[in-house]
């Protein structure tokens, strides 16, 4: 982990479901930004059918573990997710079962999710990003006695 990772819920706050009020990392590491994930296949298009938020919202989650895999990440390095869902009374019930699929129940990422009219993209119901804290990446060592080549510049 980079340095230390911290999860904490105050007690001077209301006691919050699936998500941790406050992440604090500490030490050297990465942090790597996700932009936003809908709930689309590797063609582009809308999994289930159409309305279907549950099979959007899972298709998102699973595209956003493809996205932090592709740094070394998994679920364990989040520390922040943002969620955008359409008719978010309906849905919330549904997010939330497949978020809890995902997130470790004992140090949850600290999280935001907010009702909106639409996504960008019409027939989107669900978009997830997130923020991950890695270790810092180790420098390239030279065995010993290999010199690094100098390219000079010739004179003209």
């Amino acid at each position: 982990m980079a340095g230390q990772l911290r999860f904490l819920n105050p007690k001077t706050l209301a006691p919050p479901p699936g998500y941790s009020c406050v992440v604090e990392a500490v030490g050297p590491g990465r942090t790597i930004y996700c932009a936003g994930q809908l709930g689309v296949d590797r063609n582009n298009a809308f999994v289930g059918a159409p309305g279907d938020f549950r099979a959007q919202c899972a298709q998102a989650f699973d595209n956003m573990t493809r996205a932090l895999e592709a740094v070394g990440a998994s679920w364990r390095n989040v520390v922040k997710i943002n969620n955008f869902l359409v008719d978010i009374e309906r849905n919330m019930a549904a997010f939330r079962e497949v978020r809890d699929r995902y997130v470790d129940p004992k140090t949850p990422p600290a999280s935001t999710t907010i009702g909106v009219p639409a996504l960008a993209r019409p027939g989107g119901l669900f978009e997830i990003e997130a923020v991950a804290v890695l270790p810092a990446k180790q420098a390239v060592q030279r065995p010993r006695g290999v010199k690094r080549k100098v390219r000079r510049r010739r004179r003209t």
